[in-house]
């Protein structure tokens, strides 16, 4: 009964999906109080985020035994975040500039509203005007409960990285605790697991709301710009992560079936963190190390946004066209510099992708910022490939991580993939968050 329950669930999400759809266009008026039900889906997830990343950071650290692994793991991450970003940064700006997407608008600056960015470009300059030593001093929390509180996930990781690695200094007299940590995230496991079956009612709420909103015109022909953004993700996922998989020794098209369940739900929610907890959980079973998957995963979520990327060098070129601004060499290089750095963390700021995306340019004084109301309109569709791409980038960052590490059962990944008898995935796994940290 598990394994059929889970198997439907991406047909229940895209049931949601269709009925979100017909709601919009049959009965707008009303599919715009439904807005709520994808709200609230929503925040039931976010309310798990920050625990969760803490009881699996510090399984991890304390499943790994070698503080020396930790370490390896982590700077293994980090060089593997950046050199991807840097391709994914590279190759929205390269297709960008080589398209039409915004040449010929014609906009006049002038014209746009300032009070619709009014929000973004305010936190935006707060992001500015603060030194590097603010990021990093932003990286410690006020308090432990503040950190998760706030569910500033940098700062639960801060905190998370420390405790474990005190905890596993002291693993001997330390045993209840690190029980208490391995059961805490069993349960949160469990309730995550409870709350994703609301899934097709928050994608069925937050569809309809949308399509009422900006009509079946916006469903069929979304522009140039949102075009060009999905089929450069889509480039990005099938080539470039593609070939690193291949590389791994997977394949990337079986990956993204053996995924469908959670691509679905990020699909009609247009949020990767509604699938954080079962996407940790698959890669486990995958065949790889708990240790890998619970440093590489959450750290990934904010420093490997690879959509976010695409999107940020892809948005700015277009507002350069459409507001008839030429881009010198020295521009080009700064917006891939600029956002290199500005997309780190950014999954913590509200509205982030205006927010930083606002900040990115206000250190290009060419490109005129306010031309950001460009793309306000498209951003909540531009959402679903960015969380999309990120999922998928952070999911094989924990295979290459993993294999370099040679924390990873090859064999089993395959059989798994292959679908072969023995090796399904189902809803309630043998091998749980605590058992996985004892082996």
């Amino acid at each position: 009964m598990l394994r059929l329950t889970k198997k439907s669930l991406f047909v229940r999400v895209m049931i949601g999906l269709v009925l979100g759809i017909c709601a919009g266009l049959l009965w707008p008026e009303q599919a715009l109080q439904l807005k709520p039900l994808g709200d609230g889906f929503i925040k039931l997830i976010k309310m798990l985020i920050a625990p969760i990343v803490f009881c699996v950071v510090v399984s991890g650290i304390t499943g790994a035994g070698d503080l020396k692994k930790v370490g390896r793991v982590g700077l293994k991450a980090i060089v593997y975040f950046e050199l991807v970003t840097t391709l994914a940064l590279a190759l929205g700006l390269l297709l960008a500039l080589h398209s039409s997407i915004g040449l010929g608008m014609n906009v006049d600056v002038g014209s746009l509203d300032t009070q619709a960015m009014a929000a973004y470009t305010d936190r935006a300059q707060a992001l500015q005007h603060g030194s590097a030593w603010s990021f990093f001093m932003n990286l410690i929390p006020g308090t432990v409960f503040g950190a998760l509180a706030s569910g500033d996930i940098l700062q639960v990781l801060v905190f998370a990285l420390l405790f474990g690695c005190a905890l596993n200094l002291v693993r001997d007299s330390a045993g209840g605790v690190i029980r208490l940590v391995h059961e805490a995230g069993h349960v949160f496991f469990k309730l995550i697991g409870l709350v994703v079956q609301l899934a097709p009612l928050g994608v069925f709420g937050s569809i309809a709301f949308t399509t009422a909103s900006y009509g079946v015109s916006s469903l069929q022909q979304l522009g140039g710009l949102v075009l060009m953004f999905y089929l450069t993700c889509a480039l990005f996922v099938l080539v470039v992560l593609g070939t690193i998989l291949q590389l791994a020794g997977l394949n990337i098209v079986a990956f993204l079936r053996y995924l469908k369940d959670e691509l679905s739900i990020v699909v009609g929610t247009a949020s990767s963190d509604a699938v954080l907890p079962q996407v940790m959980r698959k890669l486990e079973h995958l065949g790889i190390g708990n240790a890998t998957v619970g440093l590489v995963i959450p750290t990934g979520y904010s420093f490997n946004l690879d959509g976010f990327s695409i999107y940020l060098t892809l948005a700015a070129v277009f507002i350069a066209h459409a507001t008839n601004t030429p881009l010198s060499n020295y521009d080009l290089l700064t917006i891939l510099a600029v956002s290199l750095v500005t997309s780190k963390g950014a999954h913590g700021i509200p509205g982030s992708a205006l927010v930083i995306l606002s900040a990115t340019l206000s250190a290009i004084p060419a490109i005129p910022v306010i031309g950001l109301v460009l793309v306000l309109s498209v951003d909540w569709f531009m959402g679903i490939a960015r969380a999309l791409t990120n999922l998928i980038g952070n999911c094989v960052a924990a295979v290459v991580v993993a294999r370099w590490e040679r924390d990873m059962d090859l064999e089993r990944a395959r059989n798994v993939l292959r679908r072969k008898q023995g090796y399904e995935y189902v809803a309630e796994p043998a091998v749980s968050v605590g058992s996985l940290a004892d082996r």
